[in-house]
This record gives C-alpha cells, structure tokens and sequence, in this order.
C-alpha cells in the first residue's frame, strides 16, 4: 500500500477530469478545468473531509467499494482502476467487472431527464440517475436474484405480468452464463437459485435462450400507479453491462406520469401534498 502515491494518482486524475465529462456545470467563476475536490467527495458518496485526507497521502485504507466508487467518479478506464487498487494496496476485482467504462457514464449522464441505470449481465445495478431511483427504487444487489427468492422484489410489476418476467429473466441469465463462459459468480448464481427456487429450476430445465434487449412494461409505482412504459437496453462491446433507459410511448399517459416523477423524484405525492 502507498497512500503517498495513491493521493497523487487521485490529484493527477481529478485534474484531467472536466466538469462537462461528470455532467457538472462549468461556471465562469471555475479556477481550474478539472473536478474540485468536494465534487469528487460528491459523486464518490465521501465526505469531502476524508477525500482530502486520501489525496494528502493520510487516513484509513480504502475500503474496495470506495476505490470502485473513486474510479466512477473520475471516468477511470480498466487500467487506471486496477492501478488505483494496487496503490490502496486492494486486490484487483476480479471475473467480469462492474466497473463501467467511461463512455458508457457518459451517455448515462446525457439522460438527466430519463430514468436510466447500467446493470451487469447478471441483472446487478451498477449506477443509478435520480430518475431511476424514483421509478425502480434504490439498487440492491441482483435483481434478478431477488426476484426468485424475494416475494417484495415483484410488488414492482402488477402480478399478472410476473409469469412473463421470469421467463425473460432466466432465458437472459442463460445467455448471460455461456458468455462468461461459466465463470464463478455465474454458476454459484445459478446454483443458488436451483437450490431455492422452484420455479427457476423449472424454467431452467427448459433451455430457452434469449438476450433481453428491450420491450413494453407495466411499472407499478406507489404513488402514481401503473406506468405502461417501454424498456431498453444499450450494451457494451462485450455484452457483459447494459445502459438501460425507460421511455414514455408517445400519446400514451406515461409522458405525463413521468414528467411528474421528475417533480417528486423520490418523495410520495402524500409527502408532496404536504
């Protein structure tokens, strides 16, 4: 570990990282191109306290999600992520990464305006905009996980389209497993959910593939009810992450649903009303 030389990486990082790359404003009154050091704080979920002591060289070793969060912020690419986990003295993440490529954060923060999130082939959420987490709620692990062993999970999706989204579900997990080529994570996922799932076991056994790239949904929101909105998925080079945007189906009632979820955001319309 060298804390010494890990601040300095994070200094030389956040100076070649502009505002506009992050989705920031550029204000006129700016005295340097790159990042400020509370906006790093900021999108890395830190306190801009301990972010300055990380970049002086002094403090606690960082914990591996906060390097992965670190990494995020300043747009780093496969390479300077796993330079910046050597320098914290962190084994590199190994298997298919979560980490999302630069690009891809990008056009993430082009869609301010639209719910949007990049998931893993394993239906893991990586990042989430304030829109996303207004419609689908905060991340938690693996979705698709959650949906065979958490009853909660499906309170999403109006019951009688949950045959529906198991199918699509498992045939995408499919997919997703012979193009990891069977790696670990993906063979303890499905074991797991043989293991504690009838009816994953079930639709396993058939074999159906299909990679799930995008259709019309039914949301059910707590607030605003059933939202009919279409899905879709932009993947990575390498088919391992998904950029996945909702959009409201011109005419139809979720245009204005939507745009009153910009509004309220995270907060109930009860707590609006208020």
């Amino acid at each position: 570990m060298n804390l010494a030389e890990l601040g300095a990486f994070l200094q030389t990082r956040r100076a070649r990282t502009t505002p506009a790359e992050v989705g920031l404003p550029t204000g006129p009154r700016r005295r340097v191109p790159g990042l400020r050091r509370d906006e790093v704080a900021h999108l890395a979920g830190a306190s801009v306290d301990y972010y300055i002591e990380l970049e002086r060289g002094r403090g606690a070793q960082p914990s591996p999600q906060m390097l992965a969060a670190l990494a995020r912020a300043l747009r780093l690419d496969t390479d300077e992520r796993d330079h910046l986990f050597r320098l914290a003295g962190r084994a590199t993440p190994g298997g298919v990464s979560s980490h999302v490529q630069p690009a891809m954060l990008t056009l993430l923060d082009r869609l301010d305006t639209t719910p949007a999130q990049i998931l893993t082939d394993l239906h893991e959420t990586v990042v989430q905009n304030r829109l996303a987490v207004a419609l689908l709620g905060p991340a938690q692990g693996s979705f698709l996980h959650r949906w065979f062993t958490d009853p909660a999970s499906r309170l999403i999706y109006p019951p009688a389209d949950h045959p529906h989204h198991s199918k699509v579900l498992v045939s995408d997990l499919r997919a997703a497993v012979a193009r990891r080529n069977h790696d670990t994570t993906a063979r303890t996922m499905v074991t797991e959910l043989l293991r504690s799932s009838d009816e994953f076991a079930a639709l396993w056994k058939t074999g159906d593939v299909a990679v799930r790239r995008g259709e019309r949904k039914r949301i059910n929101h707590p607030s605003l009810g059933i939202i009919d909105i279409n899905c879709q998925n932009l993947f990575s080079e390498d088919g391992h992450q998904r950029l996945q945007f909702f959009t409201a189906p011109i005419g139809g009632d979720a245009v204005e649903q939507l745009r009153l979820l910009s509004v309220i955001g995270t907060q109930s319309l009860s707590e609006v009303d208020r």
